[in-house]
């Protein structure tokens, strides 16, 4: 067995933390859009502010959902690298 392989165990973790940091990014982002949604719709707002609202709950979803993303990320490599 080569020494600077990773060993299959290593390879499952890894594939495990990215589908992780998948699903609670998408899960994230869907919540932040969720709440710009439900306030358009508790509030009645219509028209081009209804607009503006979804596509600002969308835009800030896809970027809680990144930082999340990498975050998870990150924090996996840096455990990975200090052997833990």
């Amino acid at each position: 067995m080569d020494m600077g392989r990773e060993s299959r165990w290593e390879k499952d973790a890894m594939t495990v933390e990215i589908v992780f940091a998948l699903v609670t990014a998408i899960a994230l982002a869907a919540a932040v859009f969720a709440v710009a949604l439900t306030l358009t719709l508790a509030f009645g707002v219509s028209g081009p502010a209804k607009k503006s609202v979804l596509v600002g709950g969308a835009l800030l979803g896809a970027a809680a959902g990144m930082w999340r993303l990498v975050r998870v990320l990150l924090r996996f490599d840096k455990q990975h690298r200090l052997g833990r």
